[in-house]
């Protein structure tokens, strides 16, 4: 099957466009995909990798009815969405704007964008607290992780936590934090009341995307420098295994059902490690 990006109409012009990261509601019902950039008429500065906060275009969340695979929503939110995230009450979804350094706060009720939180430099992972008191959002352009408070918009920190914070993983109870460290090849966890490292471990070059298990007792990782992907032990803070993968391993899940652990790499394949 060939897939073909999504394109969107604005006015009369047909825009094309890149989705990075999605996210499902609780019933899995709907999907919530961030629209990297636009391509198209009147789209001519959608921002990059690299770029310096500043004018360029805005983006969208689109939403995706899983019944019939249609879009039946398209959000205007920041410039260069990335990580998308929802709440346990599937009120709000929030977007990390990479090139506004901000955060969209995207009402599902209404289908609209009702706020952006300054978040500081290449804004990234984003987990949602238990009780969807909180949110954690990476600056990956610092060593420091926003505390949003999903009820006022006021924005703490945990600062200093090392270089380059990308994704970010909580435990079942809310109680501990886990975050991948893109620039020192560590994973550090962080007790989230006294905000405080409380435990790290090195698992490879350019650790990115991590998902925890279901119980909350193993963290995986993937490591996109070394092609690799870590199974970490969150008790002690252990690897034990270092997996070979295809190149550049990007995005993980796990499926609850098998305790299977999806990679997906950026040559385009799709690897499958058993956990037994």
């Amino acid at each position: 099957m060939r897939w073909s990006p999504p394109l969107f109409a604005e006015g009369s012009a047909s825009l094309e466009g890149a989705p990075v990261e999605a996210v499902f509601t609780s019933d899995g019902s709907e999907a919530y995909v961030s629209q990297y950039k636009l391509y198209g008429p009147g789209k001519d500065n959608p921002g990059t990798d690299t770029c310096a906060k500043g004018t360029w275009d805005d983006s969208f969340l689109y939403r995706i009815a899983t019944d019939t695979l249609t879009i039946d929503q398209v959000i205007p939110v920041g410039p260069v969405p990335k990580f998308v995230a929802i709440t346990h009450d599937d009120a709000m979804v929030l977007v990390s704007n990479w090139c506004g350094y901000d955060l969209s706060i995207v009402d599902t009720a209404t289908g609209k964008e009702t706020r952006r939180v300054d978040i500081g430099r290449f804004p990234r992972g984003i987990a949602v607290a238990p009780d969807d008191s909180v949110a954690y959002v990476t600056a990956m352009g610092t060593s420091d992780i926003a505390v949003v408070d999903l009820k006022t918009f006021d924005v703490s920190w945990i600062k200093g936590v090392g270089e380059a914070p990308r994704s970010v993983a909580l435990s079942p109870d809310g109680k501990t934090l886990y975050v991948t460290l893109n620039g020192e090849a560590e994973v550090k966890r962080i007790d989230t009341a006294t905000r405080q490292v409380t435990g790290e471990v090195v698992t490879g070059n350019q650790p990115r995307s991590m998902v925890l298990s279901d119980d909350g007792t193993a963290l995986y990782v993937v490591n996109y420098a070394d092609d690799t992907v870590s199974m970490v032990r969150t008790s002690d803070m252990t690897e034990l295994q270092e997996l070979p993968t295809r190149h550049h391993p990007i995005g993980i899940t796990y499926d609850k059902a098998t305790r299977r652990v999806w990679v997906a790499c950026y040559v385009g394949a799709l690897m499958v490690f058993d956990n037994t």
